[in-house]
């Protein structure tokens, strides 16, 4: 409790004391990420678009979830890429601050769902610390994980989501964003959980 005192009495944003205050309640609510980033070096590329989709009750919640795409005009401009496909994209465009504050709202105090999600939170932890926050608290949960405990396998060997899908016969979507990569996640997700029999997964 004192750890948490401290943390709100610091000189943070509005939005992460808020969130730091729920994150003192634990949650039934997953939520399902993915991030589609310049490249993977969380310290040096940057977010270009963020999908997520709530679970409860074993069901995903269309309903319930959050996309952007960020709009990261000094980073394309400093390394020579083009804008082009953020101009012409429907989804909603937000300035990276407004989207990363967003997306903690969204997120609050949910159980943390992905495929290689260390790397989706490290890069959104490098994003929170531009605008002086801590980093993020949520539990974390990792298919690739939950796939090779229910496995039994050992080893480094790498999973794609394709490779995660024909394993359970389901079709992996022709036009990839973010938020389409986030629903088959949490499908996976859902086939998982239920075949380790456990109601919820510790890494």
């Amino acid at each position: 409790m004192l750890d948490w005192i401290k943390n709100i009495n610091r000189d943070y944003p509005d939005f992460w004391k808020v969130y730091l205050t729920r994150m003192e309640k634990k949650s039934v609510r997953y939520v399902v990420l993915s991030t589609e980033t310049t490249g993977l070096d969380y310290k040096k590329d940057v977010i270009l678009s963020i999908g997520a989709f709530a679970i409860e009750n074993d069901s995903i919640h269309i309903g319930d979830s959050y996309e952007a795409v960020l709009l990261q005009y000094i980073y394309n401009h400093d390394n020579g890429l083009s804008n082009e496909f953020i101009i012409e994209s429907k989804q909603p465009k937000l300035l990276e601050p407004k989207a990363i504050q967003e997306f903690v709202e969204y997120l609050g105090n949910a159980t943390l769902i992905g495929h290689r999600i260390d790397f989706d939170v490290e890069i959104i932890n490098e994003a929170l610390e531009k605008l002086h926050c801590g980093r993020l608290k949520n539990e974390a949960l990792d298919i690739e994980v939950m796939y090779r405990k229910w496995k039994e396998l050992t080893g480094e060997k790498h999973f794609s989501l394709e490779e995660l899908c024909n394993t359970f016969k389901m079709p992996l979507a022709d036009k990839v964003s973010a938020s389409e990569d986030a629903y088959t996640i949490g499908l996976l997700f859902l086939k998982l959980k239920s075949r380790l029999g456990i109601e919820k997964f510790q890494k």
